[in-house]
């Protein structure tokens, strides 16, 4: 993956997320997280050091709060506990001195995730691609078996079939409310984006064409879309 900052804006875009309120070290990384609509997450080593220099410089504070007991207590210290970074005045003067730096790195962040999604679509339709050309060659070999003339005993299969549709009908109830509970509980965070749904259109409909390959008799076609709305 190329390098989603220039030099120097990821510094300036944390003190962007700082305007906010005071957040912890992991809840910034978070909000990049969500913010790049999960196509990009930065790791510790990046974060942490960069917030270091910005509070060597005096753009940001980092407050430590004070381990329980009495003083003297014997017990772990503030200096290893978790500890929330904010603005210093000087770090909100940065800020205001560079709005027009701001707003473009607003855009080239939107600019980075509109193409990190590209990619990530792209990927995902090579995967599904590949699958159905495995899937295709797996239901060709089942095509070309001899099937049982009239009067013969009726094939085994067909109950081994029985059973693996069910297993499949459970498979795929498992798949919908697992989905179904990761999105509500992502809704409730805010954090459900328009990529979250487009590659939920992508992989289904690839999926679809997939499964439906592996079966030789069927014949069902997909309904056209509905157009898709917004309820009023």
């Amino acid at each position: 993956m190329p390098p989603v900052f220039a030099h120097g804006e990821l510094r300036l875009y944390l003190l962007v997320l700082l305007m906010d309120g005071p957040r912890h070290g992991y809840e910034l990384i978070t909000e990049l997280t969500q913010r790049f609509g999960g196509t990009y997450r930065p790791s510790a080593g990046t974060i942490y050091p960069r917030l270091a220099r910005l509070e060597e410089e005096g753009l940001i504070r980092r407050t430590v709060p004070a381990a329980p007991g009495p003083p003297g207590a014997p017990g772990p210290s503030g200096a290893g506990r978790k500890g929330t970074y904010e603005l210093t005045p000087a770090g909100q003067a940065e800020i205001d001195a560079r709005l027009d730096d701001v707003k473009r790195l607003e855009r080239s962040v939107a600019e980075t995730v509109r193409t990190l999604a590209d990619g990530v679509r792209a990927d995902i339709r090579d995967t599904m691609r590949g699958l159905r050309a495995e899937l295709a060659a797996a239901a060709q070999e089942v095509r070309t078996r001899p099937r049982p003339g009239p009067g013969t005993t009726p094939d085994p299969r067909r109950t081994q079939s029985n059973s693996l549709r069910h297993d499949a009908e459970a498979v795929l109830q498992r798949f919908r409310n697992d989905v179904l509970a990761d999105l509500r509980e992502a809704d409730v965070a805010g954090t459900v984006s328009a990529l979250t749904v487009e590659t939920l259109r992508t992989v289904l409909d690839s999926a679809r064409s997939a499964i439906r390959g592996t079966l030789p008799n069927s014949t069902t076609t997909a309904p056209p879309r509905a157009p898709h709305t917004h309820p009023q």
